[in-house]
């Protein structure tokens, strides 16, 4: 019976980081080094598997919009000589990357599993060598045919997932979407796993809608925050802007200086966009009076998406060159699994 064929592809990140005088730093060659001693990756259960490096290799806080551009390219230049793809990536910014690949890649329907470490795979104790060999194994398996983040233990939905620790294994979680499985003594598949993203269509290959460079801020709303200091924005510069609000979309009515900036914001056709500052649960505007004001100043509800997904699904939405109404229209729209409408 004939193997299935993985690519693996190294963007950088701490797995692949040895030690110098100046701390841990990415090195071209060192990882392909370690993977080559880790003897379960020549096991007869293992599929086959080929190495693609970038370069130069980033710590993934210096990840752009050009970064996502290549992984998503690479993927669309070999998707056709191989039954699944893992990008090994650095924590810092895994989520945000994989959230802009689920869109990215439209028609996907092979597997791409993002996953890293901790900890580097030349250290002891490296989480780097069962996230790549799980990962590896349930790109092999071909069931999870979307953008996946693998990451001590858990498969999640990629634009569902945050990093919510610095120091722990288990660093991502999925609070609003369930697991896509658990690998335990084995990997189970949970139901949201089989249920797949709205865009698991049957194309011979994924079409890559290339990232742009868009302008999206974040404010995020805390207590006694004064409205006065975003004044001097210039909107009509500012594509999309995310509000991190409290709770359900509520916002504090001392200040009218925020309904007025948000208004202004819209008529400038920046597309406003209103997430929740808890990890769990979603935005209900107008639930409450002090979120009313926000859907009267032109604001759109991010429903239940994490802010990284928001970013990237306007930083997508922005790149195709969409009229700011549709763009308004396809935020509150689940596309690729992101949001429960």
């Amino acid at each position: 019976m004939k193997k299935n064929k993985i690519l693996i592809i190294h963007t950088g990140g701490t797995i692949g980081m040895v030690r110098t005088e100046n701390g841990y730093a990415p090195r071209r060659g060192a990882l392909i080094s370690e993977l080559r001693q880790i003897r379960d990756l020549t096991s007869p259960d293992m599929p086959e598997w080929d190495f693609v490096e970038f370069d130069p290799l980033l710590d993934s806080t210096n990840i752009r919009y050009e970064q996502w551009n290549m992984i998503a390219d690479t993927i669309a230049a070999n998707y056709d000589a191989y039954d699944g793809f893992v990008v090994l990536h650095g924590t810092d910014t895994l989520a945000y990357s994989a959230s802009a690949l689920s869109f990215m890649l439209e028609g996907l329907n092979k597997p791409v599993v993002f996953t890293g470490a901790q900890i580097p795979l030349c250290e002891l104790r490296s989480d780097g060598r069962d996230n790549i060999i799980t990962s590896m194994m349930i790109a092999d398996d071909g069931l999870v045919r979307e953008v996946s983040l693998y990451f001590g233990g858990s498969l999640l939905r990629g634009n569902r997932a945050i990093k919510y620790s610095a120091d722990r294994m288990v660093a991502f979680t999925s609070p609003n979407w369930p697991v896509l499985a658990d690998a335990g003594i084995s990997i189970e598949y949970s139901e949201a796993a089989h249920s797949g993203s709205n865009d698991r269509s049957c194309s011979s290959g994924p079409s890559v809608a290339e990232m742009k460079s868009c302008r999206i801020g974040v404010i995020k709303i805390v207590p006694g925050i004064q409205f006065d200091i975003f004044a001097p924005i210039r909107f009509e510069e500012l594509d999309g802007l995310i509000l991190e609000s409290f709770g359900k979309g509520n916002i504090p009515k001392y200040d009218p200086a925020l309904t007025r900036l948000i208004t202004e914001a819209s008529k400038s056709g920046t597309v406003v966009v209103v997430c929740t500052q808890c990890p769990a649960g979603a935005i209900s505007l107008g639930t409450y009076e002090a979120g009313s004001a926000l859907v009267r100043a032109g604001a759109v509800s991010g429903g239940n998406m994490t802010t990284e997904a928001a970013i990237t699904k306007l930083n997508y939405l922005f790149s195709k060159g969409l009229a700011r109404d549709e763009i308004c229209r396809l935020m509150q729209t689940d596309l690729r699994g992101e949001l429960t409408v």
